[in-house]
């Protein structure tokens, strides 16, 4: 089997500056609707946050918001390292462009122990087809241009855009170039599917991220190749809000990680 060295922030030619400061630059095939793809920014602040924690221990959660609206480019930053002993730590990472902070973020490393409490079943995952027998999905390119990172394989559910009452998605989704399945794969990975709402819409409208959150149910020891069933389901949405919980599964079935984003609907 090929083994998968590089990492997220190879892609973006991520490198540290200073003490503690880094710089990564953001091309414009990964814009996506009306900026840089918020989950490549999320991707990096966990990829800034292992660097800086200095430790193997494994991301157990990620506490984001954006600050302001990036753009395409150089973004610059900048980490403090909290550690909590030895089995649990906390990463404080900041992105700034152009001297204003764009977005911030809390990641949480924690070790895996073995306790007296009785491990839980996580969520299911959907009976799906496997993932060569469902049709290519692509976002068009000239409107989402980090449509072309994705290998997008609807699995259940309704497609973008197709005016149903549905609000919900789910797809086999792969990074091109993939990359090994890490906290920061995932948080990309969790950003792939267009916003939950959008299978009720025929037009596409704008709604930028304000708040996101992950929380990964494995410690990724075990090697996890793509493509990834992730599964996007509308919470709520009303007075210009909408929530969204995202859920992601290996080709096992295994539950590797959860997320929620808040996003505010501009159309």
């Amino acid at each position: 089997m090929m083994q998968l060295t590089s990492r997220l922030g190879d892609e973006f030619a991520l490198a540290e500056t200073d003490y503690r400061i880094w710089r990564a630059r953001i091309d414009k095939s990964w814009r996506g609707w009306a900026g840089p793809h918020g989950g490549v920014i999320a991707g990096l602040l966990v990829e800034v946050a292992r660097r800086a924690g200095g430790t193997d221990l494994p991301v157990r959660a990620v506490d984001l918001r954006f600050l302001g609206r990036p753009a395409d480019g150089v973004l610059t930053f900048r980490a403090i390292a909290h550690p909590m002993g030895r089995s649990t730590a906390v990463v404080e990472v900041t992105a700034d462009q152009e001297g204003k902070s764009v977005a911030s973020a809390a990641v949480t490393f924690g070790r895996t122990t073995p306790t007296r409490v009785p491990d839980l079943p996580p969520t299911t995952a959907p009976e799906v087809p496997a993932p060569y027998d469902c049709v290519q999905f692509r976002l068009p390119p000239e409107i989402v241009p980090v449509g072309a990172h994705f290998e997008i394989r609807p699995a259940a559910g309704p497609l973008p855009l197709t005016g149903t009452d549905e609000a919900w998605m789910c797809a086999w989704i792969s990074l091109v170039p993939e990359l090994p399945i890490d906290a920061a794969t995932l948080a990309v990975l969790a950003d792939a599917l267009p916003p939950g709402l959008f299978p009720t819409l025929t037009m596409p409208v704008a709604v930028p991220t304000v708040a996101f959150s992950m929380h990964l149910h494995t410690d990724l020891a075990r090697l996890t190749r793509q493509p990834v069933l992730v599964r996007a389901t509308n919470v709520s949405t009303g007075g210009g809000w909408s929530v969204d919980d995202i859920d992601i599964w290996d080709r096992g079935g295994a539950l590797l990680a959860s997320a929620r984003q808040t996003r505010r609907v501009l159309g």
